[in-house]
């Protein structure tokens, strides 16, 4: 029985294995079968042309072609964002094109480009015509109110005769914008210092302008003034604001006929615009079924080609080398998909896998429940290759620690609920548009979901639905049967409670006290488990690349370091939990003096906790001690040693082959560049050699950092404690501030009340409680990864497996 082919390396606990693999195309295949590694979207592309300027490049052309054609399609667009007319888009195969199938897409894109912005303009010059018209005939009117002392807002102007004063030959009208009115009134008053006479009157239905593209809301004017000097002032002044001037004649009879002219033109030019729209309409209905299609291949087109330039061309040869990253079990597809897009008799593909020591990319698989947790580690930082994955233990761990901040069985259903949503609705969501907001909560939905399901365990433990508790079992605590009021009742203790808090504990006085203590101390077991867990991840990392000097220098000094201190108390915690001090009538002491007086007075023991305390304290306080210069020194020791080792070797070698190296050096570098170019690519991947003075510098930093995170991390993981008490006060402060106010209210008021501030609280819940709070604990079960848990093994200097793909193309709108 022979392993199927189709199975692939898992490559989330670590990343998978890549290979350097170089082909060689004839250059007339070379755009199909990159489109078919593209359509396979399984290698990375190195720039074998990294010396050479992009406008240098091999296929420099045929990109400028397909950005015009991109050009042109995203003037399509906007002409179809200003008609509101959809693109259409649906799933379809993008069949693969040969170059003269460009050509044509180019012809049929300026074709299109040029008859669409021929009627686009035609239609926005009629429009402007249109409102040209519309707006002379509003000032014809605002004429005659100003001569007949008809005024729409009764300000009882005097008539004047046509022939008065003879000032009409020297009054101006026209139309400005409604909020440059104060303006224009203020300039024309300042520069003519008040020799005129100004009338305006309000359009009441805005007027469309397509240059602004929307509907303003316009006024008329009328100005008298003396002098052809004045008058030239002030229609320089309205121009600088874009007011419009129109000629209206002077007799009553010729401007009734020119609103008659103004009618017959509104009339015609109605016609000819819906004419010209609904050709219009027609036109970018028939271009919308087809862009997505089309943008589609340009972008793929463009894609490609981005590519070639990537790649070595020697137009002499015939042939174009292509080099790129792919996972190891991803080659033998890679193989048979370049062979059989192969149709070439004369100039063979090859296809081989190089020794390289560059550094591959990271590359871990996902599916859609891991992606996103994968996402919150590479947010902080991708992994070097091959070393372990912080994203695994974070599917569990991240919605683990952001419960234990947001323990409420009601909260925690309620966001599981939201999270079901949109796992059962998630093909139908897809399809829809989404904004930033709602598109990261989608992402997410799988951690929103195991956060809720987490929270409403923790719930459970805390007792806590939404600040009430559960009698889901019989307490563990009996109340005196009868007492007086004002009187302090003690409970007696009958039993222990089967899971969880003991509901008992809800109401009483020192139930704060209680919790305050019970969740401190989870808190500090909690960040002790998570640090040592994710502590041993470096020894596995360490065994893995075979470092040994790593973990006899970095992991056992620092295990011993961390567990004599706070695996000390961490054990503590739980022997001191597990002791009935009221049977033994001792009073039980206090931890946190415990570990301070460990330090300061060692040997000295105030309150016991067990016997021979003093001698294992001491004897932990020695380790901890001795591990500091065991960090400081044993590594960098080593390796002066192994320097010291490669300086002598070195030298003996360079004494007998320093010519053999030299020609053999030439012969590399020459062949080099004539078979890639001026390439210098990965010069980052060089390894410079280190002093001793930079390793024991750089060595001292980590010891410091060491010592003092295990002190800071560990206080760290009490934001647990913290915000799970915070986010209980909160609730029940919630709670009695509305919802329990309308209990004992009866009658229609009663029903009005309960019903009134039932909405009020469960808004207030979810905004402030669910919505809010679960926010403000993400942030920081998110803080407690990157830092107290990452740092005690994540290097995360690794690059990102970013594939040759057709994946979210540039087209997407």
């Amino acid at each position: 029985m022979t392993e199927s082919k189709d199975v692939k390396e898992e490559a989330m606990f670590r990343s998978a294995k890549m290979s350097l693999v170089e082909i060689y195309v004839p250059s007339e295949e070379a755009r199909h079968i990159l489109h078919e590694i593209g359509i396979l979207g399984v290698m990375q592309f190195r720039d074998l042309n990294k010396g050479i300027n992009d406008f240098q490049r091999s296929f420099v052309q045929e990109l400028r072609v397909l950005d015009n054609i991109e050009r042109q399609y995203w003037f399509l667009k906007s002409q179809l964002d200003k008609k509101s007319i959809e693109i259409v888009s649906y799933p379809y195969d993008v069949l693969d094109i040969q170059m003269s199938d460009i050509e044509v897409f180019s012809e049929n894109a300026a074709l299109l480009e040029n008859r669409v912005s021929q009627m686009s303009d035609a239609f926005e010059a009629l429009q402007k015509k249109r409102m040209e018209l519309i707006q002379c005939r509003y000032t014809i009117e605002t004429v005659k109110n100003f001569f007949t002392g008809n005024d729409p807002h009764g300000l009882s102007l005097m008539p004047l005769s046509e022939d008065s004063a003879g000032l009409h030959s020297q009054f101006i009208s026209g139309v400005i914008d409604r909020d440059k009115v104060g303006v224009f009134q203020q300039i024309l008053w300042r520069v003519l210092r008040g020799n005129m006479y100004y009338y305006t009157e309000e359009i009441q239905e805005p007027i469309y302008d397509p240059k602004k593209g929307e509907d303003i809301f316009k006024s008329t004017f009328v100005i008298f003034s003396h002098g052809t000097l004045i008058r030239k002032r002030i229609i320089k002044i309205a121009e600088s604001l874009n007011a419009n001037i129109y000629e209206i004649e002077l007799n009553a009879e010729q401007r009734l006929r020119q609103l008659r002219e103004l009618d017959d033109d509104l009339s015609d030019l109605k016609l000819v615009l819906q004419e010209t729209d609904s050709a219009l309409s027609s036109e970018l209905i028939a271009v919308s079924r087809d862009l997505a299609r089309w943008w589609e291949v340009i972008a793929r087109e463009k894609r490609v080609y981005q590519i070639m330039n990537l790649c070595d061309y020697d137009g002499s040869r015939k042939t174009i080398i292509a080099e790129g990253w792919v996972p190891n079990d991803e080659i033998p597809k890679l193989t048979e998909t370049v062979r059989s897009s192969s149709s070439s008799d004369a100039v063979p593909t090859i296809i081989n896998v190089l020794e390289t020591s560059k550094t591959p990319p990271t590359y871990h698989r996902t599916n859609k429940f891991s992606v996103a947790f994968q996402s919150i580690c590479d947010t902080y930082g991708v992994a070097s290759y091959q070393e372990i994955n912080p994203g695994l233990p974070t599917i569990i761990t991240f919605p683990f620690m952001f419960a234990i901040m947001f323990g409420d069985l009601g909260h925690g259903f309620l966001m599981f609920l939201a999270a079901a949503v949109l796992v059962f609705k998630e093909e139908k969501i897809k399809s829809l548009k989404r904004d930033e907001i709602f598109d990261m909560a989608f992402s997410g939905r799988y951690i929103l979901l195991l956060m809720g399901f987490f929270s409403m365990y923790t719930g459970l433990m805390y007792n806590d639905i939404f600040s009430k508790s559960l009698t889901l079992f019989k307490s563990g605590w009996q109340w005196p049967s009868y007492w007086e009021d004002g009187q302090l009742v003690f409970a007696k203790q009958i039993g222990v409670y089967p899971f969880g808090l003991d509901w008992a504990w809800h109401g009483s006085e020192n139930a704060l006290l209680f919790s305050n203590s019970y969740k401190m101390k989870l808190s500090v077991l909690m960040g002790y488990l998570h640090m040592t867990f994710s502590y041993f991840f470096s020894l596995s990392n360490a065994i893995y690349f075979g470092e040994v000097i790593d973990i006899v220098g970095n992991f056992i000094p620092g295990l011993l370091f961390m567990q004599s201190i706070f695996g000390y108390l961490s054990l503590c915690i739980v022997y001191k939990w597990s002791v009935d001090w009221l049977a033994i009538k001792q009073q039980p002491p206090g931890l946190l003096n415990m570990l301070i007086m460990m330090f300061l007075s060692p040997g000295s023991v105030v309150e016991p906790l067990y016997s021979h305390q003093s001698g294992v304290q001491i004897t932990l306080l020695a380790i901890a001690l001795v591990c500091v210069p065991w960090l400081v020194l044993v590594k960098p020791l080593y390796l002066r040693h192994r320097i010291r080792q490669k300086e002598k070797s070195a030298i003996y070698e360079s004494l007998v082959s320093r010519e053999t190296e030299h020609e053999s050096h030439q012969a590399v570098s020459s062949s080099r560049t004539a078979t890639h170019g001026t390439s210098t690519e990965d010069d980052e991947d060089s390894d410079e050699s280190e002093t001793f003075g930079d390793i024991m510098i750089h060595q001292v930093i980590h010891t410091i950092e060491f010592c003092l995170n295990c002190v800071s991390h560990t206080a760290s993981y009490l934001r647990l404690w913290a915000l799970s008490l915070a986010h209980a006060q909160l609730s029940t402060v919630l709670w009695t501030m509305t919802l329990e106010n309308a209990f004992g209210m009866t009658g229609i008021v009663g029903v009005f009340l309960t019903v009134f501030l039932f909405g009020m609280w469960f808004c207030l819940t979810v905004v402030i409680l669910v919505i809010m709070e679960g926010t403000s604990a993400m942030l920081h079960s998110l803080r407690l990864h990157w830092v107290e848990s990452m740092s005690k093994f994540f290097i995360g200097e690794g690059t990102l497996y970013q594939p040759f793909n057709f994946k979210d193309l540039n087209y997407r709108f």
